[in-house]
């Protein structure tokens, strides 16, 4: 699929770039977008289950969901490039540099923000940033491939 034209994405549109779905979209609209970069969002709801043991009295966002938004706006930006195969998925292969800055809590939305850094062949790089009220909570570098499903 080529770069949608009109922004915002939904999550019904960001539904028909990648796999992904309830209860681990993390993607509530897509506000940006170029052949190398996308700006996403997520609102964090008080309701999620991972707060009922993330902790029970002091409730954070935990550090890998924050990177598992980015690998899937890293996805949608990739998909709207390089369309995949049938039946292939984006599946992270590398994950370097990773800071985590600020904790997120309920009622906070996630700001993501990653840019395609270099392609070769099946193998994209990227670098994200996942900021809160424009303070950076984490930052990261990750690689991914478009994989077939395994039986």
């Amino acid at each position: 699929m080529s770069a949608p034209e009109q922004l915002p994405l939904d999550v019904a549109q960001i539904q028909q770039l990648i796999p992904h779905r309830a209860p681990f979209l993390w993607l509530d609209d897509v506000t940006e977008l170029t052949p190398t970069r996308i700006v996403a969002h997520k609102h964090i709801p008080a309701s999620l289950d991972v707060f009922q043991g993330h902790y029970p009295h002091f409730p954070v966002l935990p550090g890998v969901l924050q990177c598992e938004a980015a690998f899937q706006a890293g996805a949608v930006l990739i998909a709207t490039q390089f369309p995949p195969a049938d039946g292939q998925v984006p599946v992270v292969t590398r994950l370097n540099n990773v800071q985590f800055r600020k904790m997120v809590s309920p009622g906070q939305t996630l700001e993501l923000e990653v840019e395609l850094t270099e392609q070769l062949t099946n193998a994209f790089f990227l670098k994200g940033k996942v900021s809160v009220d424009g303070k950076v909570c984490v930052r990261l570098e990750f690689a991914c491939a478009l994989a077939a499903p395994q039986a």
